[in-house]
C-alpha cells in the first residue's frame, strides 16, 4: 500500500472509521498488514484513551524512521527500535525530551503492536521484544492536590445562577466527591444516578470495564438534583448527563474530556487558583483529603477503583505538607 493510502477499502465497522484517516505508511505495507493494523485498533484495543495514545505511537513511529529512508516493516530491527526510544527521551535529538512514562507507554505500544503483526506473520519476529526503556520508578504521582480551602474555593467559584454553572458544579461535584476518573464520569447517562434507601447513588464505568456504584455525598446529591431539575433531564435515562450545548458543532454531543479540562481551567482562574490543576488533579485532591480525615488506604483504593495501594499511594500528597515544614526550619 502506498504511503498516505487511506483505508477507506478496509471497509470498517461502523463508528470505527475515523481511528484513522492516514495511518502511518511504515505499517501497512499491503492491504493483508493494512487490515491486520486496523484490527489491531478496532478489534484488539477496545479502550479509547489507550486506543488514541497507541495510535499516535505507531504514527510517530513510522513518520520518524520514513523520514530516514525506512520504508519496509520487515526492515524494521531492534536496533531501530532502540534508537526510537533513544531519541525519545533524549532533548538534544530531534527536540524530543519525552517523560519516562511516556517513553515507557510509546514503547509498550510498539511491542503490543509488533506482537500482533507478528501473530498474523507480519513481520517474521517482533522487532520492540528485546529493547529496554530505562529504569524508571516513582513514589508520588505528578498530579497536584487542592487543599479543602481550594476545593471549596472552586466550588463557590461558579456562578449558578444559570443551567451552565448548575452543570459544571455537578461535574465537578462528581470528581471530588467520587474519586472516578474523568473518563469514567463522562461516560454516565442520566439513568447512573438512582434513587436507593433514600439516598442518591451514582453508577460509574471504570477502566477494565469495572462497573462501579457509589452511593453521593449529600452535596453531590443536592447539586446533581439541582441541575437535573434545571435541565429537564430527568426523562431522558438513556442520554448523556453531560452533554455539550452544541453551538460550535450544531448538536449537542457528549461532553470531552478536553471540555472538562477548559472547563475546570476556568474555574480555577476564577476562584485565584495559582496551582495548575487539571482533570486528575481532582483525583488527588479527593484521596488526599480522604485519607486527611483518617480515611483508610484500603478503603481509599476500593473508592478510587486501583488494582493496587501502591497505586493509590501515588496520589497521597500529605507529605507535601510535612516536607514544606521541614524546609521553613530553616532559619537564615
Amino acid at each position: 500500500m502506498a504511503t498516505g493510502a487511506k483505508l477507506s477499502t478496509l471497509e470498517p465497522p461502523s463508528g470505527l472509521k475515523a481511528i484513522a484517516a492516514t495511518p502511518p505508511a511504515l505499517f501497512l505495507p499491503d492491504k493483508e498488514a493494512g487490515e491486520r493494523f486496523f484490527c489491531f485498533f478496532t478489534a484488539h484495543i477496545r479502550n479509547r484513551n489507550t486506543r488514541r495514545a497507541y495510535y499516535k505511537a505507531a504514527c510517530q513511529f513510522s513518520g520518524w524512521w520514513e523520514g530516514r529512508g525506512l520504508l519496509n516493516l520487515g526492515d524494521v530491527k531492534p536496533p531501530h527500535v532502540a534508537a526510537y526510544v533513544k531519541m525519545l527521551g533524549t532533548p538534544e535529538l530531534d527536540g524530543a525530551g519525552h517523560s519516562k512514562p511516556s517513553v515507557k507507554q510509546e514503547l509498550a505500544a510498539l511491542r503490543m503492536l509488533f506482537h500482533w503483526l507478528v501473530v498474523g506473520r507480519l513481520p517474521d519476529a517482533n522487532p520492540a521484544h528485546a529493547v529496554r526503556e530505562r529504569k524508571y520508578s516513582q513514589k508520588k504521582g505528578k498530579s497536584p492536590a487542592l487543599d479543602r480551602g481550594e476545593a471549596r474555593a472552586l466550588l463557590a467559584a461558579i456562578d449558578t445562577g444559570s443551567l451552565t454553572g448548575l452543570w459544571d458544579r455537578a461535574l465537578i461535584g462528581i470528581m471530588i466527591y467520587t474519586f472516578p476518573r474523568v473518563a469514567a464520569v463522562l461516560q454516565v447517562n442520566v439513568g447512573d444516578y438512582f434513587s436507593q434507601g433514600r439516598r442518591g447513588w451514582m453508577r460509574l464505568y471504570e477502566k477494565g470495564g469495572k462497573e462501579q456504584e457509589t452511593p453521593c455525598h449529600h452535596k453531590l446529591e443536592a447539586y446533581l438534583d439541582a441541575y437535573i431539575a434545571a435541565a429537564g433531564i430527568a426523562a431522558n435515562m438513556g442520554g448523556p448527563l453531560f452533554r455539550t450545548t452544541g453551538q460550535s458543532t450544531g448538536t449537542p454531543h457528549r461532553m470531552t474530556q478536553q471540555d472538562a479540562y477548559r472547563m475546570i481551567e476556568r474555574h480555577a482562574k476564577r476562584a485565584g487558583i495559582k496551582t495548575k490543576i487539571g482533570n486528575h488533579a481532582l483525583r488527588a485532591t479527593d484521596i488526599t483529603d480522604y485519607l486527611k480525615s483518617d480515611g483508610s488506604l484500603a478503603e481509599a483504593r476500593n473508592m478510587a477503583n486501583h488494582a493496587d495501594t501502591r497505586t493509590t499511594q501515588l496520589y497521597d500528597r500529605r507529605g507535601d505538607t510535612a516536607v514544606l515544614g521541614e524546609y521553613e526550619k530553616v532559619g537564615i
